[in-house]
């Protein structure tokens, strides 16, 4: 008699726990598929995710912004710029109205990289999410919304 073999069944809790695990499921491969492109610059998603925000900003921003505009939390913002003013990516000064200020603001050399990362980064995002129509996008885009509203702060830029 021959073996069969059976998929292993998925069991939940509940079913916040099966979409909050799939999320996080998510999130993983999408990320591998980032960091690996990443890993070919010498950058974390958090330093490009920086580099973008600094690029964005008219003018330089204070490292307190900077930190609670990054996608995700970085436990230490302060090595995070220090890995970027090594490359001389971004620079930072203090004010001399107010020395504990510390401000950030990107280089030459920080936009030329974001520059060569743009269409690398386009065809990564093609293959992490192109299979996907545009209403799907947006309905993905509207209920990602939606879970996270609750737990934003009331001034983030991304509710």
């Amino acid at each position: 008699m021959a073996s069969r073999t059976v998929p292993p069944q998925r069991r939940f809790d509940s079913p916040e726990q099966e979409a909050f695990l799939g999320l996080w499921r998510t999130f993983d491969r999408l990320r591998a598929m980032e960091e690996e492109l990443f890993a070919r610059y010498d950058l974390t998603p958090q330093q490009y995710n920086a580099l973008r925000l600094l690029r964005a900003s008219p003018d330089t921003l204070r490292t307190l912004d900077l930190s609670t505009r990054l996608v995700s939390r970085a436990p230490d913002t302060t090595r995070l710029l220090d890995k970027l003013a090594e490359r001389q990516l971004i620079e930072r000064h203090r004010p001399a109205t107010n020395r504990r200020e510390v401000r950030v603001g990107i280089t030459a050399a920080g936009i030329a990289l974001l520059d060569e990362l743009q269409e690398p980064l386009r065809e990564c995002h093609s293959r992490q999410l192109g299979h996907l129509t545009r209403t799907q996008l947006h309905d993905l885009t509207d209920l990602l919304r939606t879970a996270r509203l609750p737990h934003e702060d009331a001034d983030s830029s991304w509710r």
